[in-house]
């Protein structure tokens, strides 16, 4: 598994659960303290259209959702993980191209790998339901974007 960049977060116990973006390497890893347990290639944004850096925590998770913008309409994007705004970590069923950038700013996984980090990351999504929004006594999962 990928070593952290003399740790691009500091998490405050062995077994934190956070992800990290590294955007010049087109990858997402998640770690449980400083231990990486996935890492994955991914597809960021475009230059005109970048993911944005920073620290972020995922707000709202979504089975599948619409995601729409001036130049798409994409139905049933699967494992939606929201972290600022509309940017979110989510499968991609439109391109088979990871590890190279091409969203609008979103991050986007295989299907396969975005189900599992969906599953993986927190707020815990209530049995039987669709979406779930982040609470104190359900937290999102801290994510970390950086070049």
């Amino acid at each position: 598994m990928a070593t952290p960049i003399s740790l691009a977060y500091q998490p405050t116990s062995a077994d934190e659960k956070w992800i990290e973006v590294i955007l010049s390497e087109q990858r997402v890893v998640a770690w449980e303290g400083a231990k990486a347990v996935m890492s994955f290639s991914a597809s960021t944004g475009l230059s005109g259209t970048p993911t944005r850096v920073g620290q972020f925590r995922i707000y709202q998770k979504y089975l599948s959702t619409r995601m729409t913008g001036p130049d798409y309409n994409l139905p049933d994007v699967p494992h939606t993980m929201y972290y600022d705004g509309g940017y979110a970590l989510h499968g991609a069923y439109w391109h088979n191209n990871f590890g190279q950038p091409m969203s609008r700013g979103c991050v986007n996984l295989s299907l396969e790998n975005a189900e599992q980090l969906f599953t993986w990351a927190g707020p815990v999504i209530p049995q039987g339901s669709h979406q779930v929004t982040a609470t104190k006594n359900n937290p999102g999962t801290l994510v970390v974007v950086h070049q």
